[in-house]
């Protein structure tokens, strides 16, 4: 059998910690944060862990990251 493919867009945007957590960027910071709350703004620093739902997905993208 060949191998499956990882999604090129997924490697690009999440990273698999030893747990099997999937950690991805904070959302909502992309653009129009002069209307943001300073809290907001801090609160949303850094990375952040998936749902068990939306990280079953990532993984599916990522066979090999498991």
């Amino acid at each position: 059998m060949p191998k499956m493919k990882t999604k090129s867009s997924a490697k690009k945007r999440f990273k698999v910690t030893a747990t099997g957590k999937v950690m991805a960027g904070q959302a909502g910071k992309r653009h129009g944060m002069i209307k943001r709350t300073k809290k907001f703004i801090r609160d949303a620093r850094g990375t952040t862990t998936l749902s068990a739902p939306d990280a079953k997905i990532v993984k599916s993208y990522m066979p090999y990251d498991r």
